[in-house]
């Protein structure tokens, strides 16, 4: 069995008049993040302490020209897509939303309840044990919800296979898909507690006797 940590390393490019979108936020934070993670497990394979099952790192590409990476890989999986037992997928994790400006400390989750309530309930249950003071919102964990962004990032690609799914996101900004998505304006002690909680979440899920049950389906 696979637990899959994803972020996508693409961004939207030059624009027409030579300005760079560097893509600090989206989604260079989730792409450090996954590293970050990697190195975590590294660390603790070193020192004696391997996953039960095993997990899959990537980073795919063309997520903003239609989520094309993660689509080719749900139609052309490394690793058998039964077998893959949750997705945990980490899309800009760097800033804080503006209106959250007053209470920064949060990540917004969504999809956690989609398909498995095991994986919101382990969820839940890791951020309070290691990241206790980091408020989990689930403003946007909807179908419904007005911006869709349920739908607008990599892991719904394995949603639509009904493999459960955590969509780590901390909104939008004023430099959203524009040139002042910079490095300089990344949160980095945040980015780092909420890249703790997608490592504890990780490491649950691929350490517990049964995988999340899937008690929903995507339709």
């Amino acid at each position: 069995e696979i637990v899959v940590v994803t972020s996508h390393y693409d961004h939207i490019g030059v624009e027409a008049n030579g300005d760079i979108n560097k893509g600090a936020d989206d989604d260079g934070s989730g792409t450090v993040s996954v590293l970050e993670i990697v190195n975590a497990f590294a660390e603790a394979a070193q020192n004696g302490h391997r996953p039960r099952r095993s997990i899959l790192f990537m980073t795919v590409t063309g997520e903003e020209k239609g989520l094309l990476g993660s689509s080719y890989y749900s139609d052309h999986p490394v690793l058998p897509l039964d077998k893959t037992v949750t997705n945990l997928n980490i899309d800009m994790v760097g800033r804080i939303d503006p209106d959250r400006a007053d209470q920064p400390n949060y990540v917004y989750i969504i999809g956690s309840t989609m398909l498995s309530s095991d994986l919101h309930h382990i969820s839940e249950g890791v951020a309070q044990k290691f990241v206790g003071d980091l408020e989990l919102d689930y403003r946007y964990n909807s179908k419904d919800d007005p911006q869709r962004f349920y739908y607008r990032s990599d892991h719904y690609n394995f949603a639509k296979h009904n493999i459960p799914i955590i969509f780590y996101f901390n909104g939008t900004h004023e430099d959203y898909h524009r040139p002042g998505d910079t490095p300089d304006k990344i949160e980095y002690e945040l980015m780092e507690k909420r890249a703790k909680l997608v490592f504890v979440t990780a490491w649950e899920v691929a350490n517990r006797d049964a995988a999340p049950v899937v008690d929903q389906t995507e339709e």
